[in-house]
């Protein structure tokens, strides 16, 4: 996971997160089902739905073939 933290009258706050998955597969076939998974979990998190709005927030996946 990485961010981007901020100054903003003095205090800090944090203006973005970016948040790496990686997924170690045996069955490489797996990959689709696993990125449409990633596409459509945001909207059923709890963190993202708390903070979206305030916290840019951004992913990506990442699949390696065990």
């Amino acid at each position: 996971m990485e961010g981007n933290i901020e100054k903003e009258d003095g205090v800090l706050f944090i203006k973005s997160i970016h948040v790496r998955y990686r997924l170690l597969l045996d069955d490489i076939a797996l990959t689709e089902t696993a990125q449409r998974a990633h596409e459509m979990h945001h909207p059923k998190c709890p963190v993202y739905k708390t903070i979206i709005g305030c916290v840019d927030v951004t992913t990506e996946l990442e699949v390696i073939q065990a």
